[in-house]
């Protein structure tokens, strides 16, 4: 694929992450990151206003090239995980523990009670 078309995906990919998880408004991505500034990590901000940079340069001037496209996917995956919400270590053990907790005690209470139920 073609640096434009790369670049035009990872940045189409960042805006949707931004409208999804954000509530983001705006048409280009200069103006999506405008609209949620307080909500995002704020390391990611310069580096989502680089993006936005490269791929309007990329689009509107014509000729341009990427110096360096390699680094711009890196930047690009790394925002990509930066701003998709993830659940903590700590809450998943908790969720895990409860299903265990809520099963143990589901089996024991059939085990103490079965010859009661049988019984009847």
């Amino acid at each position: 694929m073609d640096d434009i078309g790369r670049v035009v995906r990872y940045s189409r990919r960042l805006e949707r992450l931004l409208k999804e998880h954000y509530h983001a408004e705006g048409k280009g991505l200069h103006q999506l990151v405008t609209s949620c500034e307080q909500r995002l990590p704020h390391d990611s901000i310069k580096q989502l206003r680089f993006v936005a940079t490269v791929r309007n340069k990329a689009v509107h001037q014509d000729g341009y090239e990427v110096d360096d496209i390699r680094g711009y996917e890196r930047t690009c995956i790394k925002l990509e995980k930066q701003l998709v919400p993830r659940a903590t270590k700590r809450i998943w053990w908790l969720v895990v523990s409860l299903i265990v907790a809520m099963t143990g005690f589901a089996m024991a209470f059939y085990i103490f009670h079965w010859g009661l139920f049988i019984e009847n």
